[in-house]
């Protein structure tokens, strides 16, 4: 299973925005170039982003992720694509892990499996996933460090109302 946790000195809302706005994922998650669309309904299920995805050098490819699931301020479930191979579950999990000098600290879990043609390759798969999964987790704490992270457009609190 490619399942990795980090820690931050935020509140479990503070990631949870900085999750369900598209336009922050190039900041943080690793392979993420642009996002070229975001549905007018997202965060809702179903409805999706539209992105490039890095490969090697310049060369990106065009793809979308898409709601699984989502329950405000705890949890955000991603199918992820990449074509015409990679497609996955991403779901992080928010739990609060109390105060350290006043200032509220989560845990993020990301956990993630490859779908479709790829899943029979998971074991393969999972330590490449983990690698890739830590190196944006970390990202996504110094992004949440940074005055950007803070910016709240109206799609923070529209999702409040997509409880599930």
């Amino acid at each position: 299973m490619a399942t990795v946790t980090r820690h931050i000195r935020a509140s479990r809302s503070d990631v949870f925005r900085a999750l369900i706005r598209p336009e922050t994922y190039p900041e943080w998650l690793v392979g993420c170039r642009e996002i070229r669309d975001v549905d007018d309904t997202w965060p809702e299920v179903g409805s999706s982003f539209h992105h490039r995805v890095g490969l090697i050098g310049p060369v990106t490819i065009p793809d979308s992720t898409s709601v699984l699931e989502i329950e405000t301020d705890r949890k955000l479930s991603l199918e992820v694509r990449a074509r015409p191979f990679v497609k996955a579950k991403a779901t992080f999990t928010l739990e609060d892990e109390g105060h350290d000098d006043g200032q509220e600290v989560t845990q993020i879990t990301l956990h993630e499996v490859p779908l479709g043609a790829l899943a029979s390759l998971k074991p393969l798969l999972d330590p490449i996933l983990a690698g890739r999964n830590i190196a944006s987790l970390n990202a996504l704490v110094a992004f949440l460090n940074t005055p950007r992270a803070a910016r709240s457009p109206d799609r923070a609190e529209a999702a409040k109302s997509f409880e599930n």
